[in-house]
């Protein structure tokens, strides 16, 4: 079942907050900490009354709430929202958005929509705002999560723009979440300067990995991609600097039909120059923001590229480095590329489609984007029971 992240609908039965505030879900009356102004009641049944002493409540079903606030009749659309989840609510819109989701191992927290690049492809194009407002909820959220979640995601927009903001909500996370690994989605330039790469590195957070991309051996092809001028120069030092910083670092490429004709070229300087990397990650493209507004540009079909995808793996290979490939479905590659390929989609914009039914190897595939559905290749098809496993 798709997972719609952030919904309208929310209808106030009384009281409610001024502004927007965060809050974990808990689904049993009593629970320690319920009274501790961080918890929001969630009650499915039908109720006569409500316990006192919660941040809010979330209810299935109308009830006298009296003179407690924030008490809220969730739509069709929220009810997927369970014990342990942190959401933020907005009442002046009546939105909730997960922020965290107990069940699901896709948490990614947005610190900003700003961004220094501008990629052709970018599935959630930059905003030139002040949304500071973001850094300043998820400090509230982080202490919320529950310490045996397993790995959570920071994304944006870039995050190093936030600069020591961003350090201190790494410090944050370190401390309050010491067993969760961090995945940092940035564009490595802002680690140009040493100094910030220092204090990335000085945190020590146990389990932090940050995940870079690079379209090209080219600097003048890279610079184009992500429509940055000296953009390849920077990312490429920042990777030097945050590697001196004994930090790990996942090398990212994003296949399109402006990237596709050099990836051999691509990992052949990686095998050179970059061996120390901890991963290199070949990704298909996501349909969604500047991708789906330049998709007749950007669009190549899987089956066209697999040459220069099985030699990429080959090169990468050859130099011991660990290679995957993301966002790609089983059926759309070289059979022996299928022991390279994960199931990298997020849960709640991952599906599959109709051509799937019957698939033999479904539970292996990784599936599609939503976003799919506006292109895909013309590879899709049913693999047969006996098909190469991995």
């Amino acid at each position: 079942m798709l997972v719609k992240l952030h919904a309208r609908g929310l209808r106030s039965l009384g009281t409610t907050s001024p502004g927007p505030f965060v809050g974990r879900i808990s689904e049993s009356a009593g629970d320690k900490g319920a009274c501790s102004g961080e918890e929001l009641l969630l009650v499915k049944a039908e109720a006569s009354a409500l316990p006192p002493g919660y941040l809010g409540y979330l209810l299935y079903h109308p009830t006298d709430v009296g003179s407690l606030r924030d008490a809220y009749v969730l739509g069709p659309e929220q009810r997927h929202l369970q014990h342990g989840d942190v959401v933020r609510i907005d009442p002046a819109r009546g939105g909730i958005s997960s922020i965290y989701r107990a069940a699901s191992r896709h948490n990614t927290l947005l610190v900003t929509e700003r961004c220094d690049n501008l990629c052709v492809m970018c599935s959630q194009p930059p905003r030139v705002q002040d949304d500071s407002w973001l850094a300043d909820e998820l400090e509230r959220a982080i202490v919320l999560i529950p310490k045996d979640a397993v790995e959570l995601g920071i994304t944006g927009g870039e995050p190093a723009l936030l600069g020591a903001r961003l350090v201190r909500i790494l410090t944050l996370m370190r401390d309050h979440l010491p067993r969760t690994a961090v995945h940092i989605l940035t564009n490595g330039r802002r680690f140009a300067e040493p100094a910030f790469a220092g204090a990335m590195g000085a945190i020590g957070h146990p389990d932090l990995m940050l995940g870079i991309p690079l379209y090209s051996d080219l600097p003048e092809e890279h610079d184009y991609v992500v429509q940055a001028r000296g953009a390849f120069d920077e990312t490429v030092r920042g990777i030097l600097n945050l590697k001196r910083k004994r930090l790990r670092v996942e090398l990212r490429f994003v296949i399109h039909r402006d990237t596709a004709g050099r990836l051999p070229d691509f990992a052949r300087f990686v095998a050179r120059n970059l061996t120390f990397l901890d991963h290199v990650a070949l990704m298909g493209l996501e349909v969604m923001g500047f991708a789906k507004t330049n998709l007749d540009t950007l669009w190549i079909d899987p089956l066209d590229y697999q040459p220069e995808l099985a030699e990429a793996i080959r090169t990468l290979r050859r130099a011991n480095m660990a290679v995957s490939i993301y966002n790609h479905q089983l059926c759309t590659l070289d059979a022996d590329l299928h022991p390279f390929a994960r199931k990298s989609i997020s849960d709640w914009k991952n599906c599959f489609f109709a051509e799937c039914e019957g698939c033999a190897r479904k539970d292996d595939c990784g599936g599609f984007f939503v976003s799919s559905s506006a292109r895909r290749s013309r590879g899709i098809r049913p693999l047969p029971p006996g098909a190469p496993t991995r």
